[in-house]
Order: structure tokens, then C-alpha cells, then sequence
């Protein structure tokens, strides 16, 4: 075959299919001519790899194809669809198939937090075992606890509660398939909470200390409780894989709950305002109380309004199939 003759008269539908394969935008009558030149120019290219496979041709002709082909099989979705599909679809999805779980970690947490509360508060050698002497415990009840929240502004403090809680939290999703590191958290925190409370208890403040925790801490402690429960989500996928095996198990169970881990980013955000801006401020403790409430029921809403929306149309918060790849190899 004359390479050159084959070139004269076929580089007119080459030049045509490089126009329409970078062009920005097409019409629909220029989208099937596309089509139809990708298929002849496939043909062209096969034929010239039988005679000439490493050409300059050749590998012009690829490129071009490659480009075209990305026009009408490699599109992906707009931006804003996809960030519109994460809030409105795949996150209250997956907070939704997480409620049961979050309740249960949240009890679990209060009766440790309480019975720690009940021991500090009503056995003064637990609280010298963990305080000292009462001089200790009056500058922890008066000083140290309330300076916490206003020793430092209140924005690069709220930065600094936001990157920490992230972090716990992420630590919970991404280490739960351990199956120990989940409740070693909510019994740290839990024990921290508690013996707060039971100090405060001791010297008759309880209302101070949750005029100070719970503004920010209502949705704060609930955002652990969420992760702790994807934590354990993925832990029992591992465990009781079901029909599918293990390694697919947890792959989508991890893919569905690192969504979790991401909007638990913007949810600490929130809190971490709250914490920053709200707890330390002048503003009377019903205020900050109803704010805080304010915040946790806005969770709530979208979680299981949204969410059970999302759910029962089928979104569990994966990846779509592309995205995720294949399970199971194919024929």
C-alpha cells in the first residue's frame, strides 16, 4: 500500500475528526459525525499498523482517536453535579444508615461518663486520687476549665478544636477495622468527660460545667459518635462479610464511611465556631444552649430527613461503578 496516496486521500476526514475532537462544544448533527469519523479513522489506523505500525502516521492518528474518544466514552459529570450529588445524595445517605449505631456509641459513652462523673463527685478519695489537695480542684473548677475556652482568640481556637476533633474522628473511620480502637476512644473521652463532670460535682458547680460543655459539645461529642460508628461499621463488614467476600466487603463499607469521614470535617467546623465563638461569650447560658440545640437539630433534620430520602431511593453513600471500579472479574 502507498502510504502516501492512502494519506492524500483520507486527510481530509482526518483533519475533520481532530477539529470536532477539540472543539469545546459540539452540535448534535457534529456529535454524530464524530461518531461516524472515529469509526472510519479506527478502520485507517488498523489498516496502516498492518504496513507501518511505528509511523509518525500512526501515532498521529492514535492521539487524534484517543481525543475523540474521550469526547463521547470519557466524559465526566460537572463539577457542581458532583458536589451537589455528595451533600444532597451520598452523605445524609450514609449519616442515615449510621443513626442506630450513633445512639448506641452515644449511650455507651453517657454511662461511662456518668458513672465516672458519680465517682469523682461522690468519693473524696477519688478525687484526691485524681486531683490532689482541694486547692487543685478550686483552680481547676475556677480557673483552668473556663480560661480553656478564652485563653487564646477565638479564631485560631476554634481552628485549633476543629483539626483536633477532625482528627479524632477521621482516626475512628480509618482504624475501626481494628475493632479496639473505636471503643478505646469513646472510653478515653467518655472517662475525660466524666471525671470533669465529677469534679465540678464535688464542690456543687454541675451547672456550670455543662453551661460551659454543652453548647458546642452536643453535636461535637455526636460527631465521635458518628465516627465511632462507621468505625465499627467497617469492623463488622470485616467480621460478618455476608454473600460478598471480605476484601469487597470492606472495600465498599470503607469507600461508603469515608464519605462519613469528609462531611464530619464541615460538621466539626460548625462545632468548632461554636466552641470558639459561642461557649466563652457573654451571652446568657440559654442562649448559648439554644444555639448549640439549634445546631444538633439541624444534623438530625438532614440526616434522617434527607437521608432517609437518599436511602430508600438506593444511595448508601459508595462510589457510583465507575468510580469504584470492578468487584469481580468478568467476561
Amino acid at each position: 500500500m502507498d502510504i502516501d496516496a492512502f494519506s492524500a486521500v483520507n486527510s481530509d476526514k482526518w483533519s475533520r475528526l481532530y477539529d470536532l475532537a477539540y472543539k469545546r462544544s459540539l452540535t448534535g448533527q457534529e456529535a454524530d459525525e464524530l461518531l461516524r469519523l472515529y469509526q472510519v479513522t479506527s478502520s485507517h489506523l488498523s489498516l496502516l499498523r498492518s504496513v507501518a505500525p511505528e509511523s509518525g502516521l500512526s501515532a498521529t492518528l492514535s492521539a487524534t482517536l484517543a481525543q475523540a474518544r474521550t469526547r463521547f466514552t470519557g466524559a465526566r459529570s460537572n463539577f457542581m453535579d458532583d458536589v451537589a450529588n455528595f451533600f444532597v445524595i451520598a452523605l445524609p445517605a450514609a449519616f442515615y444508615r449510621l443513626r442506630w449505631l450513633t445512639l448506641w456509641c452515644g449511650i455507651a459513652f453517657c454511662l461511662v461518663a456518668a458513672a465516672y462523673a458519680w465517682w469523682i463527685g461522690s468519693s473524696p478519695e477519688a478525687l484526691r486520687a485524681a486531683f490532689g489537695n482541694d486547692e487543685r480542684v478550686r483552680q481547676y473548677v475556677e480557673e483552668d476549665f473556663i480560661n480553656y475556652y478564652s485563653e487564646n482568640p477565638a479564631a485560631s481556637f476554634a481552628g485549633a478544636v476543629w483539626t483536633n476533633n477532625a482528627w479524632i474522628c477521621a482516626q475512628a473511620v480509618a482504624l475501626g477495622i481494628t475493632g479496639f480502637w473505636v471503643p478505646m476512644i469513646l472510653f478515653a473521652n467518655a472517662q475525660g468527660v466524666g471525671v470533669a463532670a465529677g469534679v465540678f460535682a464535688s464542690v456543687g458547680k454541675s451547672d456550670v460545667f455543662f453551661s460551659y460543655i454543652l453548647p458546642h459539645g452536643m453535636m461535637e461529642l455526636t460527631a465521635v459518635f458518628i465516627a465511632a460508628a462507621a468505625g465499627l461499621k467497617i469492623f463488622w463488614a470485616w467480621i460478618v462479610p455476608g454473600p460478598r467476600t471480605r476484601s469487597q466487603a470492606v472495600a465498599r463499607e470503607g469507600r461508603s464511611l469515608i464519605t462519613v469521614a469528609l462531611g464530619l470535617v464541615l460538621v466539626l467546623f460548625v462545632s468548632g465556631i461554636v466552641e470558639g465563638f459561642v461557649t466563652p461569650s457573654f451571652l446568657p447560658v440559654w442562649a448559648k444552649l439554644g444555639i448549640g440545640a439549634a445546631v444538633l437539630a439541624g444534623y438530625w433534620l438532614y440526616a434522617l430527613l434527607l437521608g432517609k430520602k437518599a436511602y430508600q431511593s438506593g444511595a448508601r453513600g459508595d462510589l457510583n461503578d465507575q468510580d469504584a471500579g470492578y468487584s469481580e472479574i468478568t467476561a
